[in-house]
């Protein structure tokens, strides 16, 4: 009895196993608690949870991270770059640019809220990261997971996973982070101010908007075509009227399925010997300053803005110049509402919002162009 059990211990993964797995798992349990009990970006989370549990499972054994596996295959659209693009399709399948085109002044904030990105690139070459390295751990800070990963997957696949992981635990905390930043840097008067409706956006304008985006950009970066590219393919798809079948492809069938996949990759690349290294938690502590300074890069800009402007801003809304679209625009209408509950500045934050994808995406244009 007892040799059989030795022997089916033997032929079992048990014994690869090691304390790094077991706090590998704990730290998947951990995510998928944060996602299913908080609500906090689920359809994120959990599929990355469950990746770094499958990731941690010892490979010698079940050989699906080998060549010719299920994951060395799904794994080839991550290091080609092929599956942020898709995500970007579906993006701009189901996003609006007609809040940012009735009030295009609001675009500078997304602007400016990209500041982070390129105040930790510097910071982590400091610490002693390469070029590559430290524009990848940069981007964190457009709060933008996709762009995070394709630019990762470029320039550093060997910190992928802590980069995406970073990335993607600090959209989750934006309800937490955002309304400190903005609490200490925007004053109770400044949260009241009002802003006028937004002008009626027509059709013409809604359709030319992504063809303009796309050859400017692509003109002065032409290494975020990729990105902006698809994500304008996806919203004049949604604009034309009569492709709904194309819309409905992109903004839930393409979108889901790559996600599920992109995910679960990035999970399972968390290997603990690749993933429980020092080097990690600098990431993290890094991605968190990158991400703090661009909240607060598009408030004090929208407060210096103001310094010039008749009709105000209310800064809450730079804050929402990062990429996590509609979550950041969601936290600055609260932020105004719980001290003057009559103010709805929901549709102003979407434009910073939705430029804050823009421009993350033309960020990691410009590192891939100047770092070769």
């Amino acid at each position: 009895m007892l040799e059989g059990l030795e022997s089916f211990f033997k032929q079992s993964a048990f014994g690869y196993v090691t304390f790094g797995n077991v706090i590998m798992y704990l730290v998947a349990l951990a995510l998928l608690y944060v996602a299913i009990k908080k609500d906090a970006e689920p359809l994120l989370l959990v599929p990355i949870a469950f990746g770094i549990i499958l990731g941690n499972i010892p490979p010698q054994l079940t050989q699906i991270f080998n060549e010719g596996g299920l994951f060395w295959y799904l794994n080839i659209g991550v290091i080609k770059g092929i599956y942020p693009p898709l995500i970007f399709l579906g993006i701009g399948a189901l996003t609006d640019f007609s809040f940012m085109i009735s009030y295009p002044i609001t675009i500078f904030l997304g602007g400016a809220a990209q500041i982070g990105i390129f105040i930790t690139f510097v910071l982590a070459k400091y610490f002693g990261f390469t070029l590559k390295q430290a524009a990848s751990i940069g981007v964190i800070g457009g709060a933008d997971g996709p762009t995070s990963i394709y630019i990762s997957s470029r320039f550093s696949p060997e910190l992928l996973s802590a980069i995406a992981i970073a990335a993607y635990s600090y959209i989750a905390l934006i309800p937490i982070l955002q309304p400190i930043v903005s609490k200490i840097l925007v004053t109770k008067e400044e949260r009241k101010i009002r802003m006028g409706p937004p002008r009626k956006v027509s059709k013409i304008e809604r359709l030319l908007f992504p063809i303009i985006v796309t050859v400017v950009s692509a003109l002065l970066v032409p290494q975020s075509l990729s990105l902006v590219g698809m994500l304008m393919l996806g919203n004049i798809l949604r604009e034309a009227g009569n492709v709904k079948r194309l819309v409905e492809a992109a903004s839930r069938y393409i979108l889901d399925t790559v996600t599920i996949i992109l995910m679960v990759c990035v999970g399972a690349s968390a290997r603990a010997d690749v993933f429980l290294k020092p080097q990690s938690l600098m990431i993290f502590g890094l991605g968190a300053f990158a991400f703090i300074c661009s909240l607060a890069g598009g408030i004090l800009f929208a407060k210096f803005m103001n310094l010039f402007l008749k009709q105000k801003i209310n800064p809450l809304i730079g804050a929402a110049g990062v990429s996590a679209v509609p979550d950041s625009a969601r936290v600055a209408q609260k932020l105004a509402q719980e001290v003057d509950p009559t103010n709805f500045i929901l549709m102003h934050a979407m434009s910073p919002n939705v430029a804050g994808v823009i421009g993350s995406a033309v960020a990691a244009g410009v590192f891939l162009s100047l770092i070769k």
